[in-house]
């Protein structure tokens, strides 16, 4: 390659920081109405629907009753609701029991639809977006379906052990609102990073890939966690998110593989 050719790629800027998330929103959202990528919707929705309706068959029950049980004993609790009988208004664990057992099942079919997402549709997408927009990118990726499966697994499994463990913070303003943000950042960030790489970048990129770009995937999990506090974005977000997150990576693998063809060309015209 003559040193013309090299000026032009030294010139052609890459797009990073805060500039390559949204550009990885805006590529995804682009994608998401590909009606492929529509058709794909319904496998995790369908799975997580699913979920949803054995989980409340099988422990709605149990689980209220064990709330009910556990309720008798906290303190603020009744008297708050001594409170509300004593002025003629209802009680408070009437309501609050439910929503506490749909705020720990919901979760577990949500995350299992993400799960599905991850090992299922990941590669869909990334079949979809290398054939029309990362068709230069090579396939160097070992044990790709191993490691991401057991990703998505402990991934999945620390998601509803932490859910359920600071549960009783929900109790303190803010963390209604925090906890569940900071859940499902992690979920989407720990569990799509990997699957939306894995298949293209060997160990060694993948590493490199997490150490530059990662405050740009928690960025990325922070603002999915942010559209999931919406229920109708729940319908979309399991492919919309695996779109971004392979945006984002297929475009960072592919600078940085440009990037160390250039450094070796620029090396070898000096030499």
């Amino acid at each position: 390659m003559n040193n013309t050719n090299l000026a032009v790629r030294a010139r052609s800027p890459a797009v990073s920081g805060v500039g390559a998330v949204g550009l990885a929103f805006k590529r995804a959202l682009v994608s998401q109405c590909h009606p492929k990528m529509l058709a794909a919707l319904l496998l995790p929705f369908i799975i997580a629907l699913l979920g949803a309706i054995v989980l409340l068959w099988a422990f709605w029950t149990p689980l209220t009753g064990w709330l009910n049980t556990e309720a008798a004993d906290w303190e603020i609790v009744n008297q708050v609701d001594q409170w509300l009988l004593a002025v003629g208004l209802f009680s408070i664990k009437l309501y609050l029991i439910p929503l506490l057992a749909v705020a720990i099942l919901l979760p577990m079919s949500g995350i299992l639809g993400l799960v599905i997402a991850a090992v299922f549709v990941m590669p869909i997408v990334l079949r979809h977006l290398e054939k029309r927009e990362y068709q230069g990118i090579v396939r160097q990726g070992k044990y790709s379906t191993a490691v991401g499966t057991w990703n998505a697994i402990w991934v999945g499994t620390l998601f509803v052990a932490g859910w359920l463990i600071t549960m009783p913070l929900w109790l303190i303003p803010p963390f209604p609102i925090l906890l569940p943000i900071f859940w499902w950042a992690f979920a989407f960030t720990r569990m799509l990073r990997v699957d939306a790489i894995i298949e293209h970048a060997t160990p060694e990129e993948r590493r490199f890939l997490f150490s530059r770009h990662n405050r740009q995937l928690w960025l990325i999990g922070f603002c999915l966690s942010l559209i999931n506090l919406f229920p109708p974005a729940w319908l979309v977000l399991p492919v919309f998110s695996a779109l971004v997150y392979a945006h984002f990576s297929l475009e960072a693998l592919r600078q940085l593989r440009s990037q160390s063809v250039l450094d070796a060309e620029l090396t070898g015209s000096r030499s």
